[in-house]
């Protein structure tokens, strides 16, 4: 009985050789305050470092989890897959490669759902999906959303995660703005509302579409957010920017965004968004 007390147990770890064994994910860094983190705290909070309220980013189906009511969502089209119309080197392996580490097939989720029962269209980008870069198919599901929520007289939520246009789709992609910004105009006519979420990163073409054209603008807090890169601007200008340049709360006070807030109060905050645009539709 006494030698069972040093037999290895799966809730500790043992020294071998100098290294100690943790099994792979149980915890994870705060890339801000270098916190150690446990995963299943971190999980719990949203994914919001308890210690200094660092923003992780989340996946698609994560934000879809906390943001709709359960059993809510309907997908639409997540057939649509990407070709490769410009025969870009390597691309068919890296589109590859993303739909096997995601699961998923583009870098953007589309459907309709409800919070807190209030019907909407929504859309959903992954950064982890080629940094959720805008190609055809991206371009393609944000204005087919844009055209349900339309048709069925729903307002539209979009988050939005993007490191800009998808280069190996050249001018295909650059000209998804004028096609989602089209759609939009059209939107923005009917008097329907558009609420465009800025997660990090929204950067390019993203930015300088869709992600600027809501209604109302939301930030979750340290996004970062902007058209070209902090450091392409410094070479660029050749000067330094301000603290905390293309930041969220920098844009905020500077009227770029209307409200930064904090992901454990983001569903609360559409709730009553989109309860107020009801009460103003009656």
């Amino acid at each position: 009985m006494v030698l069972d007390l040093f037999k290895k147990s799966k809730y500790i770890t043992l020294r071998r050789e100098g290294k100690t064994e943790i099994p792979d994910g149980l915890w994870v860094k705060c890339p801000r305050c270098n916190e150690i983190l446990y995963t299943k705290d971190l999980e719990r909070n949203l994914k919001v470092c308890q210690k200094c309220a660092y923003h992780f980013r989340l996946s698609a189906p994560e934000r879809l989890k906390i943001t709709l009511d359960p059993d809510s969502f309907h997908e639409y089209d997540s057939q649509l897959e990407t070709a490769d119309p410009l025969e870009f080197p390597q691309y068919k392996e890296k589109v590859t490669n993303a739909r096997e580490t995601t699961g998923l097939r583009e870098a953007v989720v589309i459907g309709q759902g409800a919070i807190n029962g209030y019907p909407l269209v929504i859309g959903v980008m992954d950064a982890r999906f080629i940094m959720g870069s805008m190609g055809i198919v991206v371009g393609e599901k944000i204005t087919r959303a844009i055209e349900l929520a339309l048709t069925k007289r729903l307002p539209l939520v979009i988050f939005c995660a993007s490191g800009g246009a998808r280069m190996q789709e050249g001018i295909l992609s650059l000209t998804q703005m004028i096609k989602t910004s089209a759609a939009l105009a059209r939107f923005d006519e009917a008097g329907l509302l558009y609420i465009s979420v800025l997660t990090d990163p929204t950067m390019g073409g993203v930015s300088a579409s869709f992600g600027f054209l809501g209604d109302i603008i939301l930030a979750e807090p340290g996004a970062l957010i902007g058209f070209a890169g902090p450091r392409v601007i410094e070479q660029t200008i050749r000067q330094k920017l301000p603290e905390g340049f293309q930041q969220a709360e920098f844009l905020q006070n500077h009227g770029f965004i209307d409200l930064v807030v904090p992901r454990p109060k983001m569903r609360e905050t559409l709730t009553t968004l989109l309860s107020l645009h009801l009460q103003e539709v009656k």
